[in-house]
């Protein structure tokens, strides 16, 4: 890291705190901008960057918790299943009347619990 992302980090930082004590004060931003000596225009610029921060890192870790490892994880299903059959990259199985086809970025423990919960007697 550079000194001038270091130094964009720590006005991030500083911005956040004086977003959240506005806030919390409930005074208008005019008010508030006026007792610290500060533009409107600045206020605003800054309120624009941490919020552009945050929803960058809200999509980040989004998308990290949303898109799976892909490939195929070995799960273990009682004797009635019917056997498993890997056809051109998917999974497809059928049990109790259901046939299920996952592709393999479908997330393997939710797939467990899926087959699990098919092949359970009422």
């Amino acid at each position: 890291m550079n000194s001038r992302e270091i130094t964009m980090e720590l006005r991030l930082a500083q911005w956040v705190q004086a977003l959240k004590e506005r806030a919390s004060t409930g005074e208008s931003i005019k008010d508030f901008c006026q007792n610290k000596g500060i533009s409107r225009h600045t206020y605003f610029y800054w309120q624009k960057k941490v919020r552009d921060v945050a929803c960058g890192q809200l999509i980040e870790s989004q998308t990290k918790a949303v898109l799976p490892a892909p490939g195929f994880k070995e799960i273990r299903l009682p004797e009635i299943a019917s056997p498993a059959t890997i056809v051109s990259d998917c999974l497809c199985f059928e049990t109790n009347g259901y046939r299920i086809t996952a592709g393999s970025a479908y997330p393997a423990e939710a797939l467990a619990d899926l087959l699990r919960k098919l092949v359970q007697p009422c």
